[in-house]
């Protein structure tokens, strides 16, 4: 067994107050992005994601591996997410229960406009 090291107090201080800056940042971006009538940021980074995927788009599991949502949190999303025409659900040829989900204009266009305030 490896004896793990104990963390400094000093880095354990600066862990905690990195911590608080990201939780403040993060408030702060979903703040404007509310007064902006726009939608949440967990939706920016699917969006952002099927958005760089390109016109094939991106199969749920792979959206997991480049997010950091459950698979319970991203079916819930993907379904909110179509049902607000950002994205599109598309069968897969060879896989009858499979789906590939691309980011439509609409949701190309949001993306453009939380990127506005989130960037």
């Amino acid at each position: 067994m490896t004896k793990k090291a104990t963390p400094s107090p000093g880095a354990i201080k600066a862990w905690a107050r990195l911590m608080r800056v990201s939780r403040q940042l993060m408030e702060s971006a979903e703040e404007a992005l509310k007064a902006a009538g726009l939608p949440p940021l967990a939706w920016y980074d699917v969006l952002h994601e099927l958005a760089e995927a390109g016109e094939g788009g991106l199969r749920p599991f792979q959206l997991i591996e480049r997010t950091l949502f459950a698979q319970y949190n991203i079916s819930r999303l993907l379904a909110r997410l179509e049902a607000d025409g950002l994205v599109e659900k598309l069968p897969v040829a060879d896989d009858g229960r499979g789906q590939t989900i691309r980011i439509t204009t609409n949701g190309r266009e949001t993306r453009r406009q939380m990127w506005a305030v989130y960037g």
